[in-house]
């Protein structure tokens, strides 16, 4: 019995851990349309290596699971945008296909390449967008409007190669690309919304049935999916999500756009720094 409980112990650092991530994942899922992968994946890097898993296979498997976790709540923030009218829709169709073609191939390459190009990839990519928003958060749009149907398709297609590769919702590369374009900041945070769902549903499936579980992954993964953290995370980040998009409902454009770089910003330092001490 001492020995059961000392092995229970120490997993509540573990479990805490996936408690708060599921619940800042929510709020900011709601609140910048970000899916919760930015924080979702650095914190299960770090937690499965604190497990005893190898850094390259802790990084492939948080990008799968934060790519589970990211469906329902993904939904819930879809919904919450949706009932403000912040929501797309037509864009949404317009680039459906081309976003699941870039994640399609996206999702194979997370499946045979190693995972410590991820972690580099999710460090950099993090930090140059933090850095754009944040020097450009007062200066004019790139363009004033969104490109043609082949300008656009090469859009969503990127968004969708890059973000399913990090394990990140749509918002990241979505909110920063749409708004460049002179696209008003609450919509494209709340299409940015259902970016997310396109990626992750196909992302998650791809990484669960073609994934090659790492043979020291934490226990209870299938494919590059961890169910333990999937089931720990998801309750929490969607009944959060609805509360951060009543929040951002709340937040001018150029705040809401300064609060999603600052986060970016420290979660791609965080990555680079564990990448740069391997």
């Amino acid at each position: 019995m001492p020995e059961l409980s000392q092995e229970l112990t120490q997993f509540i650092p573990v479990i805490v851990a996936l408690i708060v991530t599921g619940v800042f994942a929510g709020l900011l899922a709601g609140l910048l349309g970000v899916g919760g992968g930015i924080v979702i994946v650095p914190v299960l890097y770090f937690v499965f290596q604190g497990l005893g898993v190898d850094a390259a296979s802790a990084m492939l498997v948080a990008t799968g699971t934060s790519l589970a976790t990211i469906i329902p709540t993904s939904i819930s923030s879809i919904r919450a945008h949706h009932g403000k009218g912040n929501v797309d829709w037509p864009l949404l169709k317009r680039w459906a296909v081309f976003m699941i073609l870039g994640v399609l191939i996206g999702s194979y390459l997370v499946t045979v390449v190693n995972g410590n190009f991820f972690s580099l990839l999710f460090g950099v990519l993090a930090v140059l967008v933090s850095l754009n928003m944040l020097l450009r958060a007062n200066a004019a749009p790139l363009a004033q409007s969104l490109p043609g149907m082949f300008g656009q398709g090469i859009m969503g297609s990127l968004i969708g190669f890059f973000s399913v590769m990090c394990g990140i919702g749509g918002g990241t590369l979505g909110v920063p690309t749409l708004t460049s374009c002179n696209y008003p900041a609450h919509k494209a945070v709340g299409t940015a919304a259902a970016f997310g769902l396109l990626i992750a549903l196909p992302g998650a499936l791809m990484m669960l049935l073609q994934g090659s579980t790492p043979a020291d992954a934490p226990a209870g993964t299938y494919g590059l999916v961890n169910l333990p953290g999937l089931i720990a995370i998801v309750p929490l980040t969607v009944f959060f999500a609805p509360i951060g998009a009543s929040l951002g409902a709340k937040l001018n454009g150029a705040m809401l756009k300064k609060v999603f770089a600052v986060v970016l910003g420290i979660t791609g330092v965080r990555m680079l720094i564990q990448v740069a001490m391997q």
